[in-house]
């Protein structure tokens, strides 16, 4: 077996990516506690801890070398994801790298044009519409309210827009900076592209979003593991530590084979939609699929071994919950996302 057959096999980190993880752990660690994270939910934004992420380079690093990036692989990036989603950071990096990885492609960015630069560094936030299931008219935009363009869908046509003032946030589960986006009343739509080729890359840019999701899931239901099992060690019946019953333990050591399940077929897509797209096209949307379902169950019961102070608004493990819920459903229905995998690999079967 060549060394690039056993890469295709095994999915265990170089000594830079360990690194790296520890990099973007450390400076999430230090700089988004839970109390920035509720500080921010009436926008869905902190703008400077948006900031001082990009200063360490965590947008150009994800865009290639042609455009003035680093060139990240996704791999690379599901590590910073991890660590984003393991403090639920209130801040719009997948989906604005994800679009800005579009553009490129789309050769929308240029080296030498100002605008480009500031989508390239971060100080032009993209969103784009990161729903399975395409519709005409307003849709919501995860987003949305914070986006100095929004990249969408308009039948074949792949449509950057622009708005003089940016569309109202609406209130949401995950609490994401999300608006009801309308293409039809953008103050500026630029036409990137068209056709079947198009759609195809937009399509590329759906599956890197779900698997950074993906990973951001993973670091916050390991995150809420944590913190159960941290409560569970430190409260008592009878005598000896909750964590000691069953009811406890066993749980909570299904959210742990959960978490390193998630995060096994996360890097395996993550890798496969980098070196081999072709070879497993429904591996992005499995992995997604996957931990947008597990996610909430393994929150929900991170609040339930706490009891009542699990469901406390103060509590940490409630904050986890709602996010758990909402961030999958900037995709639409989960469903039609299940169904595609479906699709996907009854085609490849065949």
């Amino acid at each position: 077996m060549d060394r690039y057959e056993l890469r295709r096999q095994d999915y265990s980190l170089s000594a830079d990516q360990a690194e790296l993880q520890a990099v973007y752990a450390k400076f999430f660690r230090s700089r988004c506690s839970l109390d920035t994270v509720r500080a921010a939910e009436e926008t869905g934004f902190d703008k400077d801890l948006w900031e001082q992420l990009c200063a360490t380079g965590a947008t150009t690093m994800a865009l290639p070398e042609a455009v003035g990036g680093d060139g990240a692989t996704l791999v690379d990036l599901s590590l910073v994801a991890e660590e984003l989603g393991r403090v639920i950071a209130p801040l719009p990096w997948i989906d604005h790298i994800c679009a800005a990885r579009l553009l490129a492609r789309l050769e929308a960015l240029a080296v030498d044009d100002p605008d480009s630069a500031g989508v390239v560094e971060g100080r032009r936030i993209v969103a784009f519409d990161t729903r399975v299931d395409p519709a005409d008219g307003p849709r919501l935009i995860a987003s949305g309210s914070i986006a100095d363009q929004i990249v969408v869908r308009d039948g074949t046509d792949i449509v950057r827009l622009s708005f003089d003032t940016r569309p109202a946030k609406v209130d949401n589960i995950g609490r994401l900076p999300m608006a009801w986006v309308d293409p039809a009343a953008a103050d500026q739509r630029t036409v990137l592209a068209s056709g079947a080729e198009a759609l195809a890359e937009y399509d590329r840019a759906l599956d890197e979003w779900r698997v950074l999701t993906a990973a951001a899931l993973v670091g916050m239901i390991d995150e809420t593991l944590r913190v159960a099992a941290e409560f569970a060690t430190t409260r008592y019946t009878m005598g000896v530590p909750i964590s000691t019953l069953q009811g406890i333990s066993h749980p909570l050591a299904n959210i742990a084979i959960t978490v390193n399940a998630a995060r096994n077929l996360t890097r395996r897509a993550a890798w496969f939609l980098e070196h081999e797209p072709e070879f497993q096209p429904g591996l992005s949307a499995a992995a997604f699929v996957y931990i947008a379902e597990e996610a909430p169950r393994a929150a929900t019961m991170a609040v339930q071994v706490q009891g009542g102070l699990g469901v406390a608004t103060e509590s940490a493990a409630s904050a986890y919950l709602v996010r758990a819920r909402g961030w999958p459903l900037a995709a639409g229905d989960l469903g039609a996302s299940a169904v595609q995998v479906a699709e996907l690999f009854a085609a490849a079967s065949a």
